[in-house]
């Protein structure tokens, strides 16, 4: 794409609050292509230099009065991350600089948000900052419990380790979401088909055969008035059908958004729900005891990493109950007693933590309980999948032979009265 402008937006350092002035640049990249955005600098020497140091040429350059309001940052899906974090490890255990390295695969990366987010590190980094310090000013790209792990890395000196781990754990975490679609997406698709189905059935074969019997003349039963009834009003009424599900629909996901009571009753009955509901929880208590293990392997105290987990878990009823233990916790009672009255734990688990702490090895027990979660989600993922298939097979099956019911049964006493 020679000779095309490219959009190269480096302006975040407004969007976090530095006190610089920021400038609109134009500048050449060393492989060729033209770049535009606004950086942060003292003045036109430090931004030259900048520049430079990203790898860039300045061509042209003037300072802005006011930054214009920026846009959010790219974000990196888990995927991406799990390629930085491989990235990484490899150039802290082939002894290359951080700075170089980053700016190596900020060139490499055909990815616009990798770029951006990269060169900033590389900035922050040059600036006397840490890794974890300028992946901490990016919060919506890394999470706390991504840069807690970093930074416990970097006190440690065992940042590759954690790399390596982090990497791992991200791709279970991929392959636990991918496992959860394919649980929740099923039955969606299910319940749209029966929905089209009985629609289709409703809008187009009642009438036709409700015209039928009333030509027939004969008196009906009061399933099929009731059928006709439902079909005259989805046809008469088919945009307050269409309307109801839709601003159902927005007013429950305004309600979750704006209160917090709201959500945590939604997320407290989705853990309810019959088959989906216990599979929800061990995918949470999975993801949890994953960030946990990982955590406290790293250096990081219970208490903090309790703290980061709340966010992780993804459901409120859930990050209340660790609130909880951690509330406990901090009074002295030990984490197996903290977790005990939370209910969300089997005997089991409570079991294994106690004598992780009985016998000083809590890390090791916490990796116990990581992978009892992981091979009991697979596990009851496919047994739900086997049972789902059948169940909503019968579902479809009963409603459309609940309709033909209707329809057909005046149909054939019309039929057994006609005498040939």
């Amino acid at each position: 794409m020679h000779g095309a402008p490219h959009r190269h937006d480096r302006r975040l350092g407004s969007a976090i609050g530095s006190p610089m002035p920021v400038y609109s640049y134009k500048a050449v990249a060393e492989s060729g292509p033209r770049v535009r955005g606004q950086l942060e600098a003292h003045n036109e020497i430090d931004l030259e230099a900048r520049l430079r140091r990203m790898g860039l040429e300045l061509i042209a350059a003037r300072p802005l009065r006011r930054a214009s309001p920026l846009p959010a940052i790219g974000r990196l899906g888990r995927r991406e991350l799990i390629t930085l974090c491989f990235d990484l490890e490899q150039i802290g255990r082939a002894g290359l600089p951080l700075v170089e390295g980053l700016r190596d695969l900020a060139q490499a990366s055909e990815l616009p948000a990798m770029r951006q987010i990269l060169f900033y590190l590389v900035e922050e980094i040059e600036g006397g900052k840490t890794l974890s310090q300028g992946m901490a000013r990016l919060p919506a790209v890394f999470s706390p419990v991504f840069v807690s792990l970093i930074r416990a890395g970097e006190q440690s000196g065992r940042l590759d380790e954690i790399l390596d781990s982090l990497s791992k754990a991200l791709r279970w975490q991929d392959e636990l979401v991918a496992q959860t679609k394919k649980l929740l997406i099923y039955p969606v698709v299910v319940c749209v088909v029966v929905m089209l189905v009985t629609m289709f059935l409703l809008i187009y074969l009642v009438p036709q055969v409700a015209n039928l019997l009333h030509t027939m003349g004969s008196e009906l039963p009061w399933q099929t008035r009731a059928l006709i009834a439902a079909s005259d009003f989805v046809i008469e009424r088919w945009w307050l059908c269409t309307l109801l599900p839709l601003v159902a629909a927005g007013s429950l996901v305004y309600a979750v958004r704006r209160h917090a009571i709201a959500r945590y009753h939604l997320d407290h009955w989705k853990l309810r729900m019959p088959i989906i509901g216990p599979i929800l929880r061990k995918i949470i208590i999975a993801r949890f005891a994953n960030a946990l293990a990982l955590m406290y392997r790293s250096g990081i105290s219970i208490l903090d990493a309790l703290r980061s987990s709340e966010e992780i878990v993804g459901n409120s009823a859930v990050a209340q109950g660790l609130r909880q233990a951690g509330t406990q916790i901090s009074a002295g009672r030990s984490l197996s007693e903290g977790f005990a009255e939370l209910h969300l734990f089997p005997p089991l688990v409570i079991r294994m933590l106690r004598m992780g702490e009985t016998t000083g090895a809590l890390d090791a027990a916490l990796m116990n309980v990581n992978y009892f979660y992981e091979r009991d989600v697979r596990e009851s993922i496919d047994r739900a999948l086997k049972m789902l298939e059948p169940i909503l097979t019968l579902v479809l099956g009963g409603i459309l032979a609940l309709i033909l019911f209707c329809v057909l049964t005046p149909v054939y006493e019309v039929l057994g009265r006609i005498e040939f």
